[in-house]
C-alpha cells in the first residue's frame, strides 16, 4: 500500500518489487538472517549471487539492468522500514547500482510496421481486434499496460483522442489516428458479438472469452506477427512505441511534445530518441550523399 499511495507506483512496478523483497527474504532466511537485521555485506551478496547465477531457481542470473531494478526496489523497502522506525540503518545506503550504459531500443522502419499490419489475417475471429492493437500501439505510442487498461468510456472517437492511465496512475489525453479510429470502429462491431464477462464490460480489448486481454497475450500476438512477416528483429509491443517516438522525431516533432504524448516525466527519458534519430540520419548520409556514392 505505501508504495502505491505514497509513492504512486504502478501495480506493476509493486509487483516486481514484492516480488524482489521475496527472494531476498528467501536469501536472508537461507543465512539464518531476518530481512529486517540484514546488513549492507548481506545485501551485497545476495546482489552478487543475482549477477552470476545460482543452482537455486530463486536466484538466477540477471543482466545489470535488473540489477539496478532490484536493488531500487530493496531500497524502498529499507526506505520505509528506516521511516517507520523498524530499523536504524539502511543496509543499502551506500550500495551503489550496477553501470548499464546506454541501450537503444530497437526501432521498426515504416515498411516493416506495414508488413505487420500485412501479416495480420483478418479472416480470424481475432484478426480485427489485432489490427486494431497495432494501429494503437503504433499511432498513439502507449505503453502494453495502458493499452490492455484501456477503457471505452475514456475513448472519444468523435473527438479523436483517449484518456489514458500511465505510470503511478497519471492520465494524459493522446490523440487517436484516423487509421485508428478506423480499426477501433471495426472491432467494436466485431466485439459486440462476444459473450463479455462481469467486470470486464468496460475494457476496450477483450479475448475470445470475453475478457480482458492480457499483456502477456499482447506479446504473443506481436511476436507472431513478427514472425509471419519475416521480421527478423527482437521486438515487443514497446518496439511500437519506441518507433512511434522515433518516426515523429525524424518527421521533425518537437521533443517535449514526444515527451507528453509518451507520458514521459522526465524530459531525459525521451532524449534517447535523439540518439536513435542520429544514427538514422548518419545512415541516411551514408546512403545517399553522392560523396559516398562514389566507388
Amino acid at each position: 500500500m505505501y508504495l502505491q499511495l505514497e509513492r504512486g507506483f504502478s501495480p506493476n512496478t509493486v509487483a516486481a518489487y514484492m516480488s524482489d523483497i521475496e527472494k531476498l527474504e528467501t536469501y536472508c532466511r537461507s543465512k539464518g538472517v531476518d530481512i529486517a537485521d540484514a546488513t549492507q555485506e548481506d545485501v551485497q551478496q545476495f546482489l552478487y549471487e543475482l549477477s552470476r547465477g545460482a543452482e537455486s531457481d530463486e536466484l538466477r542470473q540477471i543482466c545489470a539492468r535488473s540489477q539496478a531494478r532490484v536493488l531500487s526496489g530493496l531500497r524502498q523497502f529499507y526506505r520505509y522500514l528506516l521511516y517507520s522506525d523498524k530499523i536504524s540503518q539502511d543496509p543499502t545506503e551506500l550500495i551503489d547500482a550496477p553501470k548499464i550504459g546506454d541501450h537503444l531500443p530497437e526501432v521498426l522502419t515504416i515498411e516493416e510496421v506495414d508488413r505487420l499490419i500485412s501479416a495480420i489475417d483478418l479472416s480470424q475471429p481475432e484478426g480485427q481486434r489485432n489490427r486494431a492493437i497495432i494501429e494503437v500501439l503504433y499511432g498513439s505510442g502507449l505503453r502494453v499496460s495502458e493499452l490492455v487498461n484501456l477503457k471505452i468510456s475514456n475513448m472519444y472517437l468523435d473527438k479523436e483522442y483517449m484518456l489514458v492511465e500511465g505510470k503511478g496512475s497519471k492520465q494524459r489525453l493522446v490523440p487517436l489516428s484516423g487509421e485508428a479510429i478506423k480499426q477501433l470502429k471495426f472491432w467494436f462491431m466485431d466485439r459486440q458479438k462476444l459473450d463479455v464477462k462481469p467486470g470486464h464490460t468496460d475494457f476496450c480489448f477483450l479475448n475470445r472469452y470475453g475478457r480482458q486481454l492480457t499483456r502477456v497475450m499482447v506479446f504473443i500476438i506481436i511476436k507472431r506477427l513478427a514472425e509471419a512477416a519475416a521480421i527478423h528483429k527482437n521486438i515487443s509491443p514497446h518496439t511500437l512505441r519506441h518507433s512511434f517516438a522515433t518516426h515523429l522525431l525524424q518527421g521533425g516533432a518537437n521533443l517535449r511534445v514526444i515527451q507528453e504524448l509518451l507520458g514521459h516525466e522526465n524530459l531525459a527519458t525521451t532524449e534517447i530518441y535523439t540518439h536513435i534519430d542520429v544514427n538514422f540520419l548518419r545512415e541516411e548520409v551514408l546512403r545517399f550523399h553522392p560523396k559516398n556514392k562514389q566507388k
